[in-house]
């Protein structure tokens, strides 16, 4: 496939999927807003998600009502139970009745403790549970990845190798066939007293010797280093990452943080996020969210669904 190097492209891939493999089915978990039901609306006409409703039945109805939809498109279960909503909703997903489990209005930790539950929820064995934004960012022309900045907060070198590959697994189902990784410290050498940066070396050797595949990684990179190549030739940087990042990994949940947000706050950019790891795609928007980064994260899973079933 054609690398997708706008969220606008995005879109148009999903559906692409849901032309060819027919629309994946989202189960949303306390689907009572109105935006919410706006971007899963837009999904259904596109023709890339169909939409199981869980929560309080007259709450969806209004929610529906606001936003001008139509429920008979719909199917809803009724739950007045927040913890249930979760359950409920996340083991449609667990039993093959839909591909994707999306947080609609319910608690991040009601929403959480279902997809972790051990009888009906999305664990993928021993595997590392992730957490990537996806960004457009203006004067740039791809997508960057960056993990994790919001779920795991301070990994050791394990769970940084899941994440890695995680990540490079969404970058793969957008089309980049061998991603470039930048693993992201405070400064561009291997530095004892800074844990991170042994972290990013041990990284790339981990790739070099095949136990992290599929991409290229390297590391450790001042934030400079990986996304601008003029940077990187003036401190004397030799690396087919250097200067062209798809795919950074930041040391910690605050560095992340604090990169996400300036990047959504300091730039023109368009930016959405999905929870990695899982034994299906999972949805995790914030309530704040527009219905467009709702729409946006829908269509990304929905890519990552159709990557995961061609593996």
């Amino acid at each position: 496939m054609e690398q997708i190097r706008t969220l606008s492209a995005l879109l148009e891939y999903a559906k692409k999927v849901g032309k060819e493999q027919g629309p994946k089915k989202v189960s949303v978990a306390m689907a009572e807003d109105a935006g919410l039901i706006s971007a899963l609306e837009e999904a259904r006409t596109a023709g890339f998600a169909n939409s199981i409703l869980v929560g309080n039945a007259s709450k969806i109805k209004a929610a529906a009502e606001q936003a001008g939809v139509d429920l008979a498109n719909y199917k809803v279960i009724d739950e007045s139970n927040e913890g249930q909503m979760g359950m409920k909703s996340v083991a449609l997903v667990s039993s093959g009745e839909a591909d994707i489990y999306m947080k609609g209005q319910i608690h991040t930790n009601n929403f959480l403790r279902a997809m972790l539950n051990k009888e009906v929820g999305l664990r993928s064995g021993k595997n590392t549970i992730s957490h990537c934004y996806f960004h457009t960012v203006e004067g740039f022309d791809h997508v960057f990845f960056i993990a994790d900045a919001a779920f795991n907060m301070y990994p050791d070198l394990a769970a940084k190798a899941d994440i890695l590959q995680n990540t490079v697994n969404l970058a793969r189902a957008f089309g980049v066939e061998e991603p470039k990784v930048a693993v992201l410290a405070a400064v561009e050498v291997v530095n004892p007293d800074m844990a991170c940066t042994l972290d990013a070396a041990a990284l790339t050797q981990m790739n070099r010797r095949g136990q992290i595949k599929n991409c290229i990684v390297d590391g450790p990179f001042a934030l400079d280093n990986a996304v601008s190549e003029e940077s990187a030739k003036t401190k004397g940087i030799v690396s087919p990452v250097a200067g062209h990042a798809d795919v950074m990994i930041v040391p910690n949940i605050d560095a992340g943080n604090m990169m996400v947000k300036a990047l959504v706050y300091f730039s023109k950019n368009e930016t959405a996020g999905l929870i990695l790891g899982a034994t299906a795609p999972v949805v995790l928007t914030s309530r704040a969210d527009s219905p467009r980064a709702k729409l946006l994260s829908v269509a990304a899973a929905v890519a990552l669904s159709a990557f995961q079933k061609k593996k």
